[in-house]
């Protein structure tokens, strides 16, 4: 069996490695580095997968919610409310916004923000929200839209987990995920599921006056050279990054349905297992139907329910077994985000979860071998 590891980079470059080396060594000839045309051709073709008019690429994912906060015009001590239960990144540009984070318990199946939570969290200062789409599907935006309609607020949706999901709106539409809101931010870093070689980013809308705005902010505000007319910053994708995105887009559908199989087969495999919960979708299936596309997996995360899930880690470890605990620490009880309005009771489904996930190993390039040999040392594990 071949060492596991817990996202294969190597392997996935390995088969876009003849188009990535020959776009890489023309850029060095060139030496269009910035902006130049692989960056532009990115942008149009993920507008065209996405099905939005506007894609503005920047420098990383934090950069790009930062930056559609910044051009929505949210103003310091404007209240913002998102999920507890995800990456700091999330609260962490809101708070150096001066605007105030608003944290929300999340729902037990799916892990995403909880839209009862949402509604009581909801007052005059309310400005946006920001759903995170976590490990790899949607939340509820048919919802979350509902609301902010209702209370005249933003949505931005943290879309570094889930880009090429798919969302069923009760519209009888399916949209991509990332696309529903006024604006959405994605992530290109190595391990998602679209990723490059080093960072990246993007920001996504249908809104024109909105992406003009934008457009000008990720370059020091400028849209004539040394006319600045808004505050902007540095935050730009470069060429070479561009150009590994451009091999991998054509390809993203297939990586999600190869993350689909794997969790399929886990899913499969821990079936009837009393001490453990296999992923939920928004459809309602357990990972294992054929025709669900609404997750992605950027993430396949167990709960383990028996109080094993630390001496799981361990021994997963002991036995070559990568794995993750995503996450440790609610954001509500770390130190740079302590807030007095915060009362444990608020987050009894995050206080819950931080107890129990796990993730095991995911990506494309996992074989049946290495599947039975992580679900059989979980299963073996957690029984005994």
């Amino acid at each position: 069996m071949k060492k596991i590891q817990m996202v294969d980079l190597n392997g996935q470059y390995q088969e876009i490695k003849g188009q990535v080396n020959a776009s890489i060594a023309e850029i060095l000839e060139t030496s269009a580095f910035i902006n130049g045309p692989e960056v532009h051709a990115f942008q149009k073709e993920l507008e065209a997968y996405l099905g939005v008019k506007h894609v503005i690429p920047c420098a990383n994912g934090t950069d790009a919610l930062q930056i559609a906060m910044m051009g929505l015009g949210l103003k310091p001590g404007d209240e913002v409310i998102t999920a507890d239960f995800t990456f700091a990144a999330t609260v962490e540009v809101i708070a150096l916004l001066q605007l105030t984070p608003v944290l929300v318990d999340v729902d037990k199946e799916t892990f995403n923000i909880d839209i009862e939570a949402i509604k009581k969290a909801i007052t005059p200062r309310t400005k946006a929200i920001v759903p995170v789409h976590l490990f790899g599907q949607c939340a509820d935006m048919d919802a979350i839209m509902a609301l902010a309609k209702a209370h005249d607020l933003y949505v931005i949706e943290d879309n570094a987990q889930a880009i090429g999901a798919t969302y069923s709106s009760k519209d009888g539409q399916k949209y991509m995920a990332g696309s529903l809101g006024h604006v959405g931010a994605t992530s290109f870093f190595p391990s998602k599921n679209l990723g490059c070689y080093g960072d990246g980013g993007a920001i996504f809308t249908n809104d024109s006056d909105l992406a003009h705005i934008i457009r000008g902010m990720v370059n020091h505000g400028m849209y004539e050279r040394y006319h600045h007319d808004v505050v902007g910053v540095n935050s730009r994708l470069d060429s070479i990054q561009a150009a590994v995105l451009r091999a991998k887009l054509p390809k993203l559908d297939a990586y999600c349905d190869a993350r689909r199989t794997a969790a399929k087969k886990y899913s499969g495999a821990f079936q009837g297992q009393a001490h453990i919960i296999v992923p939920v979708t928004v459809n309602g299936c357990k990972g294992i139907c054929d025709t669900c596309d609404c997750h992605v997996f950027h993430q396949y995360t167990l709960r383990i329910t028996n109080g094993k899930r630390d001496a799981l880690v361990k021994h997963l470890q002991e036995k070559n077994i990568p794995c993750g605990v995503y996450y440790p620490i609610p954001l509500h009880r770390q130190k740079a985000y302590l807030d007095a309005r915060y009362k444990e009771e608020d987050f009894p489904i995050t206080n819950q979860l931080v107890q129990e996930v796990i993730s095991l190993p995911m990506h494309t390039e996992l074989d049946d071998e290495q599947i039975d040999y992580i679900t059989t040392t979980v299963i073996d594990f957690v029984n005994g």
